[in-house]
């Protein structure tokens, strides 16, 4: 499951996050995540977890992106 060990690995370097801070956003432990890391032991929980916490992070950029785009259209209707 080396597949999976590098998605802790590559997810907390992408997002700039410590072991510990990836498992507080996703309701793991910190020894939970690093145990996961180094022994390739990813359950299928974690692993939907992680999943869906990026797609949570990009569902939120585009959110940001429609409501950045709507202040836009709002400013330009006024004048």
């Amino acid at each position: 499951m080396s597949n999976e060990q590098n998605l802790i690995k590559k997810t907390a370097k992408e997002l700039g996050m410590t072991y510990k801070e990836l498992g507080e956003a996703i309701g793991y432990s910190e020894s939970a995540i690093n145990k996961s890391a180094t022994t390739s032991e990813v359950s299928k929980s974690m692993e939907k977890a992680i999943e869906l916490y990026l797609e949570t992070l990009m569902l939120k950029k585009k959110l940001s992106k429609w409501k950045s785009f709507e202040d836009i259209i709002r400013e330009v209707s006024k004048q």
